[in-house]
């Protein structure tokens, strides 16, 4: 028997310091890392990557390590596809990028 698999969401959040040309350019890299490792932006400074098991979660979060720059706050949580699909928005509306996306969903840009 084929064991099921889980699809789960790992949510970034960051508050990187832009004060100077330096850290403007280390904030933009970041943000450009997690565009090109296909997370997407939900909101201004938080990125969502749909995630196939937890052994994908690992690889990512190493990835994202070894991209961090030098100053700010970033944080990782990783909901299930349930629990980000429940998510209550209080202000505004559901984009494309925010669709549930399951084993019978495909999202297209």
């Amino acid at each position: 028997m084929s064991e099921e698999v889980t699809f789960m969401r790992y949510i970034i959040f960051f508050d990187l310091p832009v004060t100077t040309e330096e850290k403007r350019k280390a904030a933009n890299q970041f943000r450009l890392f997690l565009k090109k490792d296909g997370y997407q932006m939900l909101q201004l400074s938080v990125y969502s990557r749909i995630l196939r098991g937890r052994e994908s979660m690992q690889k990512h979060f190493k990835r994202i390590k070894q991209h961090l720059p030098k100053e700010g706050a970033i944080r990782a949580l990783l909901v299930t596809e349930k629990q980000f699909a429940q998510m209550a928005i209080l202000l505004g509306e559901r984009n494309l990028q925010e669709k549930k996306v399951n084993q019978d969903q495909m999202l297209l840009f």
